[in-house]
C-alpha cells in the first residue's frame, strides 16, 4: 500500500527532496516555518499545504522532517507526534547530533510511533535529481517498511543500526567533506597563482585521481569567484561542532575539523557565512597575494 508521505523543512534541500517525492506519486502535504514556500510548492504539485504541523501528521502515515537544527528537530517531533497515528513513521533528514536522533526517537517511541534518523548528502544536485546518499538508523522493520520512500530521493540507500548511527556516518562524511573542500580549494590557489588555465585544468584533473565530487561541482565557483548556496558555510560549521563534540568524547581532536571551523569563523566574520563552502578559496586565494602584487607587470620578480 503506498504511503501518504508529509514533508516538513523547504529548504534548499528540502524543496528538491519534496518534489522527487512527489514525481513518485508519494507527498501527501508540505509544511514549512516559512508559509509562503510551502504555499508556493503546493501550488506547483497539487498536494496540501496545511497550517500546522498536527495537522499535516493527522493526513499522513510517513513524516519526512529536513531541518537545520537540533533544537527545530525536536520541536518539530513535539509538534508531530501528537497528531501522529501509532504505526507512524517519521524520517529525520536533518543533520544533528547521534543524541538527538536517539532522544526523538524516544520520544516518539511512547506514542507508537517509529523513528528513522536519514541524514543525506549530494548536495541541491543530489535532491534535485533523487540521487542522494542516505544513510540510515533506527529499526530495521521500520526502514524496510519505508525504502519506498527513502528510494524517492536518493540512490545509496544503507541502514547502519540503531538510533543514531545514521547521524555518525554523515558526521563521518562531514569531516571527508571538510578535508576535501579544503585541498581543493588550496589546490585552486595553487594552480591560479601558477598562471594555468583554470578551465582546461579541471577538465582534465576532474578524470584523474585526485578528483572527488567537490572537485568537480565546485572547483568551478571558484574560477568564477561566484559561491551560490549549495551547501552554507554556516551549515557545515554546524555539522563540524557535532563532529567537534563526538570526536571529544573519544579525547581526540581532529586536525582536518579544527583547522576547517577555524576558517569558517573567519569568512563568517568577513560575511560570507550564507556562501557555498567552495568560498574557503578566497583564503586560500589570499596566501598567494602577497607574492602576486610583489611581482612587476611583466610577471617577473
Amino acid at each position: 500500500m503506498p504511503h501518504a508521505v508529509g514533508f516538513v523543512g523547504l529548504g534548499a534541500m528540502g524543496v528538491g527532496m519534496a518534489r522527487r517525492l512527489h514525481a513518485a506519486g508519494l507527498l501527501a502535504a508540505v509544511w514549512n516555518r516559512t508559509t509562503a514556500r510551502a504555499e508556493a510548492l503546493a501550488g506547483e504539485t497539487g498536494v496540501e499545504a496545511p497550517s500546522t504541523l498536527a495537522e499535516l501528521a493527522a493526513r499522513c502515515d510517513v513524516v519526512v522532517t529536513c531541518v537545520s537544527a537540533d533544537a527545530d528537530v525536536l520541536e518539530v517531533v513535539d509538534a508531530l507526534r501528537p497528531a501522529l497515528r501509532p504505526g507512524s513513521i517519521v524520517i529525520d533528514c536533518s543533520t544533528v547530533a547521534a543524541d538527538t536522533a536517539r532522544t526523538a526517537a524516544e520520544r516518539l517511541a511512547a506514542h507508537s510511533v517509529a523513528f528513522l534518523d536519514a541524514p543525506v548528502s549530494g548536495g541541491v544536485e543530489g535532491a534535485r535529481d533523487g540521487t542522494l546518499a542516505i544513510m540510515v538508523g533506527g529499526s530495521a522493520e521500520s526502514f524496510e517498511r519505508v525504502r519506498p520512500v527513502l528510494a524517492a530521493m536518493g540512490r545509496t540507500i544503507t541502514h547502519f543500526g540503531a538510533s543514531g548511527a545514521g547521524q555518525a556516518a554523515k558526521a563521518t562524511n562531514q569531516i571527508m567533506c571538510a578535508g576535501i573542500i579544503q585541498a581543493v580549494a588550496e589546490a585552486m590557489a595553487f594552480a591560479k597563482a601558477e598562471g594555468l588555465p583554470l578551465e582546461a585544468l579541471i577538465e582534465t584533473l576532474g578524470k584523474g585521481a585526485g578528483s572527488s565530487w567537490y572537485f568537480v561541482h565546485r572547483a568551478p565557483n571558484m574560477v568564477r569567484d561566484a559561491y551560490p548556496p549549495g551547501f552554507r558555510v554556516r551549515l557545515h560549521a554546524k555539522d563540524l561542532g557535532i563532529c567537534h563534540d563526538m570526536a571529544a568524547r573519544h579525547g581526540v581532536q581532529l586536525p582536518v575539523v579544527e583547522m576547517t571551523l577555524l576558517h569558517y569563523r573567519r569568512l563568517i566574520e568577513q560575511g560570507h557565512g550564507d556562501e557555498d563552502i567552495s568560498t574557503i578559496f578566497r583564503l586560500k586565494d589570499a596566501m598567494f597575494a602577497p607574492a602576486a602584487a610583489a611581482r612587476s607587470p611583466s610577471g617577473e620578480p
